[in-house]
């Protein structure tokens, strides 16, 4: 007997996103953005995005329908978004979760965000491997992590990012450098036409002392900014500035994910998020896993930033593994750690249930 059609919806951020998955294959999906609502102010503003959401999820969720060739009738199961992300596009999103889990009579299942990043690649690659080593580069986090069976074991964390994020460094020094938000596209953009070696930007938590698997960006912001300001009253050239930032970002995430991957004896590495989009981050993990013997997967571009079916997904896996649906009074948690796929605070308490 097949398992169900599972409707992923997120909506932590900006993108409205619905997808529907079944026995681990990508029937069909849709993304509504509201970015270019949010460019003229350099970032993503809550109500706003918030607001795009509840305009936006109805019509997703029936253009994901449409790609696949499916009714309302077909979800035999809703996966949602439930954390971390901005609390009022989150309130969205589980609103029209629930609504639509209630209507249908099928079972609801609240998702980490960041899990559904890492089952994004399943759907481009099958089955992770058991374990594998993860790197998650968004513009809100930084995580390395040694991931096993993804719907049943604990998420073991190796580092995370102290501060900022890699994707928040890229915005951050975009709006520096004069370049459009959002500033990851843009930095890998105007990189293209530069030189790596121009400029000698530091390699943050690198050092022998140093946390083996910790990111810190804020430093690099900060060296970027600098840099800028050496060059008061001259022409900025920033197609250098954004090959070299670009370069010290992607010698960080890499190196640091290869010796993990080496460390603890684990032969694949899973890149994903939004940063792994980045032409850079893809090209030289590709360069030193070869060399290590490590093999890299990546998903394509259009599942590294957010999406409904990298929810679905996740979804999926946790109907196939036997796992309990959420409640009805299932909440958000805007804050919520990773430490299992299945994010299931209820009640306004914060707490999360495993899988």
């Amino acid at each position: 007997m097949k398992s169900p059609v599972v409707l992923g919806i997120e909506s932590s951020c900006d993108e409205t996103g619905a997808g529907l998955v079944r026995e681990g294959r990508l029937l069909g999906h849709a993304v509504a953005s509201s970015m270019d609502e949010h460019a003229r102010y350099g970032g993503v503003v809550p109500e706003i995005a918030a607001r795009a959401h509840v305009h936006a999820l109805t019509p997703v969720v029936r253009r994901a329908l449409d790609d696949a060739g499916l009714r309302m009738s077909d979800i035999g199961a809703v996966a949602v978004t439930t954390g971390p992300g901005l609390s009022g596009a989150l309130q969205v999103g589980l609103a029209g979760a629930k609504s639509l889990a209630y209507a249908l009579g099928v079972p609801l299942y609240g998702v980490h965000h960041l899990a559904g990043h890492v089952a994004a690649d399943t759907l481009e690659h099958g089955p992770l491997p058991d374990p594998c080593m993860v790197l998650i580069v968004s513009g809100g986090h930084t995580s390395l992590l040694l991931v096993r069976d993804l719907a049943r074991d604990p998420i073991a964390h190796l580092g995370d990012t102290l501060d900022d994020a890699a994707g928040e460094c890229f915005d951050k020094a975009a709006r520096i450098f004069g370049l459009p938000y959002p500033g990851g596209p843009a930095i890998d953009r105007a990189a293209r036409d530069g030189d790596a070696r121009a400029v000698a930007f530091p390699r943050p938590l690198t050092g022998a002392r140093d946390p083996a698997y910790a990111f810190s960006f804020s430093g690099l912001k900060t060296a970027a900014a600098r840099w800028a300001q050496s060059h008061a009253g001259r022409v900025l050239p920033v197609a250098d500035g954004a090959a070299a930032l670009q370069e010290a970002v992607a010698d960080v995430l890499t190196r640091k994910a290869v010796a993990a991957c080496r460390e603890h004896g684990v032969g694949t590495l899973v890149v994903v998020g939004g940063v792994a989009a980045n032409s850079r981050v893809r090209s030289l993990a590709e360069e030193r896993c070869r060399a290590a013997g490590v093999t890299l997967r990546v998903p394509p571009p259009r599942l590294c930033t957010d999406n409904g079916a990298m929810i679905a997904a996740v979804g999926d896996l946790l109907v196939r593994a036997g796992a309990e649906p959420a409640p009805l009074d299932v909440s958000i948690d805007p804050s919520a750690p990773l430490e299992y796929a299945a994010l299931c605070p209820v009640g306004g308490s914060g707490r999360a249930r495993a899988a």
